[in-house]
């Protein structure tokens, strides 16, 4: 348990002290947030009740693409220790590589955590509004979403060992990722194949339970959305640690 804090301590510091991280990670998001809602806010989406606007509908999905960059990405620290020589230090502590694994994994989350908050923060400020009774709820689900894909930046991460070729990879994986979610249009309104791509995506389940609570819509049942998202955070995070403790470093 001190190596998982220490580690996440370690992960937080690096956070709090590169100003510039905070708000350049969270530029495009806002921007994506800004633009949409005024571009389509007389917009008429025939599978979304009228008493939900646009923005209403869009702002989980937001928070949820800024979840899914910043814990996915952050895998990058892994690759970057593998690269200069501190990864091999850690490795070689009288600790379990599983610990090492689990404190990366929360110290990414955590910090996708702090930057979802901040974008639900802005989000208020062009309008978002939500039940305030129901934000603790909604904190844990983000931190679930957060846990879940940042232990799928860890378990990329383990297979690289090049920075430049991480970032490729995980663009490759994360946009698809997000635009299959259901984050900027309703899954009911993709053709019935695009559908099926949206409903295998893990993702999709933490958009539609983060809405639900926000503003009470959903197009899934969130008890599934909430039973999907645990059993891909256990098992992506049992395998994010599996791999990590047979990674060598050279």
């Amino acid at each position: 348990m001190q190596a998982v804090y220490v580690l996440l301590l370690r992960d937080l510091k690096r956070f709090i002290r590169t100003k510039s991280r905070v708000f350049g990670s969270l530029g495009m998001p806002f921007f994506f947030l800004l633009f949409f809602s005024m571009g389509f806010r007389r917009a008429s989406i025939p599978s979304l009740p009228e008493n939900i606007s646009y923005i209403e509908f869009l702002t989980p999905g937001i928070i949820s693409m800024v979840l899914l960059f910043t814990g996915t990405f952050s895998g990058v620290s892994i690759v970057w220790d593998r690269q200069f020589g501190f990864l091999r230090e850690i490795l070689v502590a009288p600790i379990s590589r599983m610990s090492i694994a689990v404190g990366r994994t929360l110290g990414g989350a955590i910090t996708a955590l702090i930057q979802g908050i901040i974008m639900l923060i802005a989000s208020t400020l062009i309008g978002f509004r939500f039940n305030l009774t129901m934000l603790p709820i909604a904190i844990l689900i983000m931190l679930l979403i957060a846990i879940a894909f940042t232990a799928t930046g860890v378990a990329i991460s383990t297979f690289m060992e090049d920075i430049h070729g991480f970032q490729i990879v995980v663009n490759f994986f994360v946009f698809p990722t997000f635009l299959l979610s259901g984050a900027i249009f309703p899954i009911n309104e993709f053709p019935e194949f695009v559908k099926c791509l949206a409903l295998l995506n893990p993702l999709t389940y933490g958009v539609d339970l983060l809405r639900f609570v926000f503003i009470g819509y959903s197009e899934i049942n969130p008890l599934s959305d909430l039973f999907v998202l645990v059993l891909y955070s256990f098992i992506i995070l049992l395998l994010s640690s599996i791999l990590f403790s047979r990674t060598e470093v050279k």
